[in-house]
């Protein structure tokens, strides 16, 4: 007989017109400057799928095979891009120096987000893509099956996220964009976010953070809460993910991940804008996500952390 789950605690509630009318549920975890846990609430220690949150360490392993990326291509390889002009010319770009055409992408046709004819550069996921065929043609694997986890380049990936996070992938699935998806905790997470601001200037960690920090429009793009924060905060590593998840590290160590249970991306922002004004963050660069009644603001989605 299967047991119950406990309730995750509220992280947010939905407030119209003075009325609480919902409530998010989740968990987050907050990381001291010497890694042990400062905060914990909910369940942080189970596996959940960090969807988006994962790329910083997927484009750690294609370092590490080799591969020699550095600065907007590097940072497009960790990135959930809004597919804007320069995005799609990027990922492009990538393919071409590796020899290869869009047609390779295995990520399925999106729209840009500001709206378009659907590309599979254009979806969100292609720079991380097009990184893992550049990664696969430089080492002599087959890119035709870049994607299956049992790829030399994904049996790497898998290697790079259990050092990173100090625990056993617990699950392996597919994400969003067709790429293998490894589950593991919140607190790995946190844990390996934290990794990647404090390791060596030349390791393949600390190489992804610091393009993504010098370049956080090719992470996210314009008016994106990832980007509008590195480019706010000096030192600030942050990526989300689908399904309401978020991770970020600052560079004295200290470091946060949290997952709103039911997925709902109108909770991040005002968690993360929390949790960073806790930690003494400027978090002005994250909007309030407000509720609406008639086409004007009656209320807000706020957190309770």
């Amino acid at each position: 007989m299967s047991s119950i789950p406990p309730v995750a605690p509220v992280l947010a509630e939905v407030v119209r017109s003075g009325f609480v009318e919902g409530r998010h549920r989740g968990a987050l975890v907050v990381l001291a400057a010497d890694g042990s846990v400062e905060r914990a609430l909910g369940d942080v220690t189970g596996p959940v799928f960090p969807r988006s949150s994962n790329k910083p360490l997927q484009a750690a392993a294609v370092l590490r095979s080799g591969l020699g990326l550095a600065g907007e291509r590097l940072a497009l390889a960790a990135a959930s891009h809004a597919g804007e002009d320069a995005h799609r010319r990027l990922a492009v770009r990538l393919l071409a120096e590796a020899g290869l055409g869009e047609e390779s992408l295995h990520c399925p046709p999106d729209r840009p987000l500001g709206g378009g004819e659907p590309s599979r550069p254009a979806m969100n996921c292609s720079g991380k893509h097009a990184a893992m065929l550049a990664a696969s043609a430089a080492n002599g694997w087959p890119v035709e099956t870049y994607t299956d986890q049992d790829h030399p380049l994904q049996l790497l990936v898998r290697e790079t996220i259990e050092a990173a996070t100090g625990e056993t992938v617990a699950h392996v699935g597919v994400d969003g964009c067709g790429a293998p998806l490894f589950a593991f905790s919140l607190t790995g997470l946190a844990r390996a976010f934290r990794g990647c601001v404090l390791a060596a200037p030349d390791s393949p960690e600390r190489r992804v953070a610091d393009a993504m920090r010098a370049h956080p429009w090719c992470v996210a793009g314009t008016g994106r809460p990832d980007t509008l924060l590195m480019a706010a905060v000096p030192g600030l590593l942050a990526k989300g993910g689908a399904e309401g998840v978020q991770a970020v590290a600052l560079p004295d160590g200290r470091a946060l991940a949290f997952k709103i249970e039911d997925g709902a991306a109108r909770a991040l922002g005002p968690v993360l804008a929390a949790l960073l004004t806790a930690l003494g963050v400027d978090a002005s660069a994250v909007a309030p996500e407000p509720v609406t009644g008639g086409g004007r603001p009656v209320g807000e989605v706020r957190a309770t952390v």
